[in-house]
């Protein structure tokens, strides 16, 4: 490396410290909140954040909030793929693979739907359901990660994450006691929570809760999901090239496959190999867990609050609407299919 060049990047990693910093700080303290009351960590990242969005004007810590809310974010979804193989996906057979796909795939379709029709941005509706559908919060970052910049873009993300998020704790309560009392067995109900709580911790949490057996179930449907992040992002990339010409987008059109997502089809691929220790995938998983609550801390400090009050009923009528859609889906599944 030249000396200017190394110059370059001294200058530039300076530059982003502080910012950096910060919102690894947001990030502690919101993991610390998270484990010792229970609420999920990525809201705990997003109120702190907001509470300190006077930061994201300052002109030493802006650079640094700007590259970990875009670049961390990217890395973090990367991440993702050390948590699937596709020995789990074979382990359950092809019927709870095709309910994935179908549930998953009839989410995002109607959510893309009904947004439109109350009159938002198809994307939006893209977001909001895959975060339902997919893996919450990660998947509402990922797939954002994957749609051009455009005005109301950060606003929408978080949002969709503050809105998942609280739907995935009070699922995490409730859907064991629906499994209850439709009085699933044990593999049905695993595959009910699996299926349908929105994150990866509440679906571990309300599965462990039933049986042992119920939460290995569910945590392998719940990775199953997880896997289906990649052909949304490639859909979402497929779907802003084909709109950045249009009145919706405006600017550079987005490659139509993010670096991110060929990073995560590499660590999924590597990771199903078999030869990857356990303890590289728990630092894996752990990695993509902090880097994901760092990027959504930084997220939160560059949003105003009145910027989300002003976004009306609408949206959380339509996430509510998603997450009711795919309960009754995947009962009815296990009731006439599986």
């Amino acid at each position: 490396m030249s000396a200017s060049a190394f110059t370059a990047l001294n200058t530039r990693g300076r530059e982003l410290l502080p910012g950096f910093i910060v919102s690894v700080i947001v990030a502690a303290a919101a993991t610390f909140l998270s484990e010792h009351y229970g609420a999920p960590v990525m809201l705990f990242a997003l109120l702190l954040g907001m509470a300190l969005n006077f930061l994201s004007g300052d002109s030493k810590c802006k650079p640094g909030i700007e590259f970990t809310a875009r670049e961390v974010l990217r890395i973090g979804v990367a991440l993702l793929g050390m948590r699937i193989t596709l020995g789990q996906i074979a382990e359950l057979g092809w019927q709870p693979v095709a309910l994935i796909v179908f549930s998953v795939a009839a989410t995002i379709l109607l959510s893309m739907l009904v947004a439109r029709l109350m009159g938002f941005q198809s994307l939006f509706g893209l977001l909001s359901g895959g975060a339902t559908a997919i893996c919450g919060a990660s998947a509402a970052m990922a797939i954002s990660a994957a749609l051009p910049s455009h005005e109301g873009k950060e606003k929408a993300t978080l949002f969709t994450v503050i809105g998942v998020s609280a739907l995935s704790t009070l699922a995490m309560i409730s859907y064991p006691m629906i499994a209850g009392w439709f009085e699933l067995s044990p593999t049905e109900a695993g595959i009910f929570l699996g299926a349908t709580i929105h994150d990866v911790a509440q679906v571990v949490g309300a599965g462990y809760s039933m049986s042992h057996e119920t939460g290995d179930v569910a945590t392998v449907v719940k990775l199953m999901r997880v896997g289906m992040l990649l052909p949304v992002i490639l859909c979402a990339a497929m779907i802003t090239r084909a709109r950045t010409k249009g009145s919706d987008f405006h600017g550079k059109r987005p490659p139509l496959l993010p670096w991110f997502a060929v990073g995560f089809i590499v660590l999924a691929s590597i990771n199903s190999t078999g030869f990857v220790p356990t303890i590289v995938q728990s630092f894996g998983n752990e990695l993509s867990r902090w880097m994901l609550v760092i990027a959504i801390s930084a997220l939160g400090m560059k949003t105003q609050i009145k910027e989300l009050t002003s976004v009306g009923i609408k949206p959380i009528l339509l996430m509510f609407g998603e997450t009711i859609f795919l309960v009754v889906l995947v009962l009815a599944a296990l009731h006439w299919w599986l």
